[in-house]
């Protein structure tokens, strides 16, 4: 919950523009609800491609307070982030209700950037592994070996976001190989190959080389440091340095 219009728009404008050739690389921005239309606006005619931040997973009803798959699409989203873990952590969500709107990406033509990672406790109490599974496998349920092309994974410990703290790069991928093999498992090698994995937890211009140059590693879920344009920059150009 960062940024104004005018400050998204600024901030997306500015990307593109340090990027508007860029193909060796995705590049995703998700700003607030507010900013989504200025931003499509600020990127266009860039390869930067434009997410939401979460969503309902009904097209229209009396939802008072939330956005549906139908108004993200119609403000310019082709992804939108399920299952973040603040709104798991402050405003109750499941991985039943993340299910259902990952569900719900599938219908309505929107590809799916789905979030999993334990507590600090869970992890100090060796549970890192169960949590990571429950929320792979109850997330993904009914998902079919077709509408996977449409799925990203996002691995976010909580104990390592807005604390400062970092998964080492090898504890991010031991995790991030667990949960390749899971989606071996569940839908076969072709699919586990394929899926992106992404990283995200205190990812800032000093640990993206690291953490990028892992082979389980495919790239990065950007909180704060997204905010500084320069410092976007300098992940990018990591990324592609190790890509």
């Amino acid at each position: 919950m960062n940024n104004s219009i005018d400050e998204s728009k600024a901030l997306a404008g500015s990307l593109a523009v340090q990027n508007k050739e860029e193909s060796r690389v995705d590049i995703l921005v998700a700003p607030p609800f507010t900013s989504l239309f200025a931003v499509r606006e600020a990127i266009r005619n860039s390869p930067i491609q434009l997410g939401a931040q979460n969503m309902y997973h009904e097209p229209k009803g009396a939802f008072t307070g939330e956005v549906s798959p139908t108004m993200l699409k119609e403000a310019g989203s082709s992804y939108v982030i399920i299952g973040h873990s603040e709104r798991r952590q402050y405003f109750g969500e499941t991985n039943s209700s993340v299910n259902r709107k990952i569900m719900a990406t599938f219908q309505y033509g929107l590809q799916t950037i789905f979030c999993v990672g334990e507590t600090l406790e869970q992890r100090e109490a060796g549970q890192t592994f169960q949590v990571v599974k429950e929320q792979v496998w109850e997330g993904l349920t009914g998902v079919s070996d077709k509408e996977m092309w449409a799925v990203t994974i996002a691995y976010e410990p909580v104990w390592a976001i807005g604390t400062g703290k970092t998964a080492t790069p090898e504890q991010a991928e031991e995790v991030h190989r667990f949960i390749r093999n899971l989606i071996k498992e569940m839908y076969g090698d072709a699919t586990a190959d394929s899926i992106r994995i992404l990283y995200g937890g205190s990812v800032n211009a000093k640990n993206a080389r690291e953490l990028l140059g892992k082979s389980e590693i495919d790239g990065a879920l950007v909180g704060g440091t997204s905010l500084k344009v320069d410092d976007f920059n300098e992940i990018i150009r990591q990324g592609i340095e190790v890509s």
